[in-house]
């Protein structure tokens, strides 16, 4: 992988951070009713897209930091095997409260290298995301900047780009798909607490799972009516449940993972 652009700086993430915040990003994203993913406010509107001209070469595989210049930064993941000139699909990993960016390489069970998924996990500023707390700004501007370098190095298919999320990830993984549709196609939501408001874009395609003995977010309260509401709302989501606890499942994330592919 290309060292680290210089321009990545902390005084442009803050930059960044500011003209979202200024902007209004995910406002409105305070704890709301799980049940109400149409709730306004402004979108979470990310700018980096997947380049028309593809690099040279992938990247070597395994996992490297992209250092933007900041604590905690992004991990991407390239799995072994890819061939020059190929596009890739490319996942999003959020991790739940508490987590770092090796904890959100973990969601998808380990199935990234036998899928040939790339996997971008970053992590949350402060103990979780700013959506989920109603704070804005820096999670989403340092995601935009580890896109776009992720982008720029390895050919990445923009038909087959997804995020994906546990618990207040899968929270985040929502209002940030639901908001980027047009970058996003897929979605996956291991047991989502609620969708932070924001505006739509796209359609993009849900997976959700959640146990029916989660005491963390119980799902009668939480899955139970994201569900039904994005359904009304013409969202086509596929919904797991599954007797257990507040996890992933070795077979729900094989669930998940054969479900980007079909796409």
């Amino acid at each position: 992988m290309a060292p680290p652009d210089p321009a990545w700086t902390r005084r442009r993430l803050l930059g960044a951070a500011a003209a979202l915040a200024g902007a209004g990003a995910l406002a409105g994203c305070g704890p709301q009713l799980p049940g109400s993913p149409g709730s306004t406010g402004t979108p979470t509107r990310l700018t980096a897209r997947p380049q028309p001209e593809l690099p040279a070469a992938p990247p070597a595989p395994g996992t490297q930091p992209l250092d933007p210049g900041v604590d905690r930064p992004p991990l991407l993941h390239v799995p072994p095997g890819l061939a020059a000139g190929s596009a890739v699909p490319l996942v999003v990993a959020l991790h739940g409260a508490g987590g770092n960016a090796e904890t959100g390489l973990g969601i998808l069970g380990g199935l990234a290298d036998e899928r040939g998924l790339l996997v971008l996990a970053p992590a949350s500023r402060g103990s979780t995301w700013d959506a989920v707390t109603g704070r804005s700004g820096e999670d989403a501007a340092l995601l935009d900047l580890a896109l776009a370098r992720v982008f720029s190095t390895v050919p990445v298919d923009p038909g087959r780009t997804a995020v994906a999320g546990f618990s207040d990830g899968a929270s985040y993984a929502l209002g940030l798909g639901l908001a980027n549709g047009d970058l996003f196609a897929r979605v996956v939501a291991f047991s989502p607490g609620f969708v932070p408001g924001a505006s739509r874009e796209g359609r993009p395609a849900v997976f959700v799972s959640h146990g029916d003995a989660d005491e963390v977010l119980p799902v009668e309260r939480t899955s139970r009516r994201i569900v039904p509401a994005l359904r009304d709302d013409g969202y086509d989501v596929t919904y797991r449940e599954f007797a257990g606890g507040h996890a992933v499942p070795h077979e729900v994330a094989v669930a998940a993972v054969d479900w980007l592919g079909a796409g």
